[in-house]
């Protein structure tokens, strides 16, 4: 089933790229902002502190298979926080690979739950290894996940790290835990983007040149890190098209083509997610990314 699904993906790949199509493949359900943390760098958590409903939930996902997504991220918020009666996240999960949907994610802060074991992947947050972690995260945080993660019953766990000035220093020592760790996959990075109210954390130049060398050292020392490196080079230089029509997000209804960060004026020109950059490059048909891409997804998906 997983080689029809990669079959499928790679003739959807190919025809955006000869015709030119901006159709998505790849969605991101929030079930709501409500979060039980308050994130140094984060922007969008307990607003309104409110969860979807099932039935908001079930149409945004029948919405997105009809446009064509066939890869579903559910996110947060806190995605571990959601529920609608009976109905937990995992039930969500299940139900979402039941419609048909070839790979379905969980985004989560690890504190209530990392074992997901029907996702295809759990991107778990962490953004330091101890007091590194709960500096942006709170204290304990750091303990409460690995805890958790100690318990998951499998290996389908992505480290997931967003860096800024406070935690440049981590990149090495988050590889060498995902390294390291029985239950953590790879390992993928994010650079801040600078949401209002988070300018301060924004990497300046010589930050940006950092994180990406370091990144780039981890790749070409063969730690599993699923990012792709033609994707750092084209963060830096600015080469991309954006926003990348090929992912979308919805939040209760309302779309938004990218991220949530296209809203905000001048923000995607400083845009932080290196998958949007590398979906961005692959759907532009750049065959290095390609290369990359087939290396990388197909050992780590």
């Amino acid at each position: 089933m997983r080689l029809l699904h990669c079959l499928r993906l790679t003739a959807f790949g190919i025809s955006t790229v000869m015709l030119r199509r901006k159709t998505p493949i790849v969605g991101t359900v929030i079930l709501g902002d409500r979060c039980n943390l308050s994130c140094a760098h984060c922007a969008v958590n307990n607003i309104k502190g409110s969860l979807a409903s099932l039935s908001q939930v079930r149409d945004d996902m029948q919405t997105l298979w009809a446009r064509g997504v066939r890869i579903l991220f559910f996110c947060g918020g806190e995605t571990a926080l959601w529920s609608d009666g009976a109905f937990s996240l995992h039930d969500l999960v299940r139900e979402a690979k039941a419609y048909g949907f070839y790979y379905v994610n969980v985004v989560t802060n690890g504190t209530i739950c990392t074992d997901f074991p029907d996702a295809d992947l759990v991107l778990l947050s962490l953004d330091g290894v101890g007091a590194a972690h709960d500096r942006i995260r709170g204290t304990g945080v750091y303990e409460s996940v690995l805890a958790n993660l100690a318990r998951n019953t499998r290996d389908n766990v992505v480290a997931y790290v967003a860096l800024n000035p406070s935690n440049l220093d981590e990149i090495r020592p988050l590889g060498d835990l995902t390294l390291q760790h029985p239950k953590l996959r790879c390992i993928s990075f994010n650079l801040h983007t600078p949401y209002p109210g988070t300018e301060h954390l924004e990497l300046s130049p010589e930050q940006r040149i950092k994180a990406a060398n370091s990144i780039r050292s981890l790749i070409r020392e063969n730690y599993p890190v699923f990012n792709l490196e033609i994707g750092l080079d084209r963060w830096l230089d600015g080469k991309w098209r954006r926003p990348c029509a090929q992912c979308v997000v919805v939040e209760e209804g309302r779309w938004s083509v990218c991220g949530r960060c296209v809203e905000v004026p001048g923000l995607c020109e400083r845009c932080g997610y290196l998958f949007a950059v590398e979906f961005s490059l692959l759907f532009a048909g750049n065959l290095t990314a390609i290369k990359q891409a087939l290396r990388t997804y197909l050992r780590y998906a």
